[in-house]
């Protein structure tokens, strides 16, 4: 079945109209995001860190409403690595003893970045000598080894592989590190070298492949790649979905358009058959294309995510639920992703005074309305 916005809003509205407009509460106490999908073997949270951990409300809210958190940068090359010899681990250091602290859980995110774009710029610049694969290699293994065995008593989740596929191709992306050896040995060593690191962790590739009728060529890349992982034993054990809905992908904002329910739950099928389990792991809304008033576009955000993640947990093997963020201040679609008309973006489930928004209660409606998971989360 294909959707488009009104047959979205007509599928999402039965569900969310008992919520909307129905507080559930203080954003503390039972009724927090974090215990409403505890009570159904799901595990809430969001990202946090870059330029909202130090403010001291905002951790509050992600201390009260979450049950696990990821770093947003800190855990990344670009922030781990000054140069090729050196690490710094002090930024992530802080978020995990935080974290740790809170008793909350810890995602990692991401062991390695497949998209040149996003790598520090000494890995361009590198003397990589006369054997380049052995030393991309080597470079390789030493950051996840590194990295991985230093958090695998704290992070049971690791984002091991982030966006290896090019979206308008369907080819692997190539980087400076897998050109020497391929794009694909290099994803199946960070896999092999993580699970040596971090033998009780669950392995994610984590992709923005989407539900969208013409975002057909990214989801079968992936899976294409993710049934080569599997048939040459690579220690893959779920798939991530980033979930920033509303746009084509992350790069490339293009508003709503036109949803193919049918051909997402075959790919979720497809993903699942291989015995995958399935992560939301970066939900947040582009809300461009939406009404400027804001009840209006509160309204269509929250039923979209809504009619979305109805969808995503009628499977069993979701039980990670992540924002990209909690509140609308510190969303990074505000700079990056910016509204033609000018007005600030809604894209996250509590405003920018950390109040909570109608997107908050749809997210507590389909934890509630969830079947409960026979088994929790790793």
């Amino acid at each position: 079945m294909t959707m488009n916005r009104r047959n979205l809003l007509a599928a999402g509205a039965a569900t969310l109209a008992c919520s909307l407009g129905q507080s559930l509460g203080a954003a503390t106490g039972p009724n927090s995001l974090a215990r409403l999908a505890s009570a159904k073997g799901i595990r809430f949270g969001s990202t946090i860190g870059h330029t909202n951990f130090a403010d001291p409300a905002y951790r509050r809210l992600n201390a009260a409403q979450c049950g696990l958190i990821v770093p947003e940068t800190e855990m990344k090359w670009i922030a781990l690595r000054p140069d090729a010899r050196r690490f710094d681990f002090r930024a992530a250091d802080a978020i995990v003893a935080w974290a740790r602290q809170e008793r909350l859980g810890i995602r990692g995110h991401t062991l390695l970045w497949h998209f040149e774009r996003w790598m520090p710029e000494w890995t361009r610049t590198h003397d990589y000598g006369v054997k380049p694969g052995t030393e991309a290699a080597r470079l390789l293994d030493e950051h996840v080894d590194t990295v991985a065995r230093r958090y695998a008593g704290r992070v049971d989740s690791f984002d091991v592989v982030n966006e290896g596929i090019d979206p308008d191709t369907g080819l692997l992306r190539e980087t400076v590190l897998s050109k020497p050896v391929g794009a694909e040995n290099l994803i199946d060593m960070a896999f092999r070298s993580a699970r040596r690191a971090a033998p009780h962790a669950e392995l994610v590739y984590n992709d923005f492949m989407s539900w969208r009728s013409d975002d057909a060529r990214h989801r079968d890349a992936v899976l294409r790649l993710l049934d080569r992982l599997k048939t040459r034993g690579t220690p893959v054990t779920a798939l991530g979905i980033q979930s920033h809905l509303g746009s084509k992908y992350s790069e490339a904002p293009t508003g709503l358009g036109a949803l193919d329910e049918k051909a997402w739950r075959q790919f979720l099928d497809a993903v699942t058959g291989m015995g995958l389990d399935l992560l939301v792991t970066e939900l947040d809304v582009h809300d461009n294309p939406l009404p400027g008033a804001i009840g209006p576009r509160d309204h269509e955000v929250a039923a979209h995510t809504r009619a979305y993640l109805d969808l995503m947990l009628s499977y069993p093997q979701c039980r990670t639920v992540m924002c990209w963020g909690l509140s609308d201040r510190y969303s990074w679609l505000q700079p990056l992703r910016p509204r033609p008309d000018g007005l600030p973006k809604r894209p996250l489930p509590y405003g920018d005074a950390f109040a909570p928004k109608p997107m908050r209660d749809a997210i507590a409606g389909a934890f509630a309305g969830a079947v409960p998971r026979s088994r929790t989360p790793v």
